[in-house]
């Protein structure tokens, strides 16, 4: 997979962060989102009239997925989908949420990298083929220290009865917001296409390692 050249510096409330300039966003925020998801959803019917009859089942499962994710704390979330002349296109995401926890005595949750690295599991693969997590630490720079899972994970689908999961190439890095007790900006980094998970990897650290908080 090429290395991208050409970036794109996305600003949002509190921090801001370099992409590739191919990628797009998709919309979390309220005051937007719905419109945006119902162009996008549109511009994707006159490239393929086919899906015309599922307009409006796509723009809903959108709309419910881009509230879900706000939610959840996300702040941005920028995507990719390309094709290299495979029937099958290359697509991966990077999200950015602010996150926070506390213990049970409502005490907010240490943030030290070297602390979070310790109490983030690490899962070994069994047999070949199955999900794997390493944890470690990294320093971004102009940042500070973070930590840091990466591996091949099987992530839960959101309220799904059944209880599946969906298997991904995951990163995630842990940044403490600098004056908040317990908050961390997540930056998420996640693609299904397993086999080139060292590459996702690198395009996933490269962007993380853009990250900055804003003055």
């Amino acid at each position: 997979m090429a290395r991208y050249m050409e970036t794109l510096t996305i600003e949002r409330g509190g921090f801001r962060i370099k992409v590739p300039e191919s990628w797009w966003e998709f919309d979390v925020r309220p005051e937007s989102r719905n419109d945006s998801i119902r162009r996008m959803v549109a511009e994707r019917v006159r490239q393929q009239p086919d899906l015309a009859k599922y307009k409006d089942t796509y723009a809903a499962f959108l709309q419910k997925a881009a509230a879900d994710a706000w939610k959840s704390g996300a702040l941005y979330c920028g995507c990719m989908a390309e094709s290299f002349g495979d029937d099958t296109p290359i697509t991966g995401s990077i999200t950015v949420s602010l996150v926070g926890g506390r213990t049970k005595d409502g005490e907010p949750l240490s943030t030290d990298p070297q602390v979070m690295a310790g109490q983030l599991a690490v899962r070994e693969a069994k047999k070949e083929g199955d999900a794997w997590r390493k944890v470690t630490t990294v320093d971004i720079p102009g940042v500070g220290p973070a930590a840091r899972t990466y591996g091949i994970e099987d992530i839960p689908v959101p309220d799904d009865a059944l209880k599946r999961t969906i298997r991904a190439v995951l990163m995630q890095t842990f940044v403490p917001v600098p004056g908040q007790e317990g908050k961390v900006a997540l930056v998420a980094g996640s693609s299904q296409v397993l086999d080139l998970a060292d590459s996702f990897f690198d395009i996933f650290d490269a962007i993380t390692s853009t990250f900055r908080f804003a003055e």
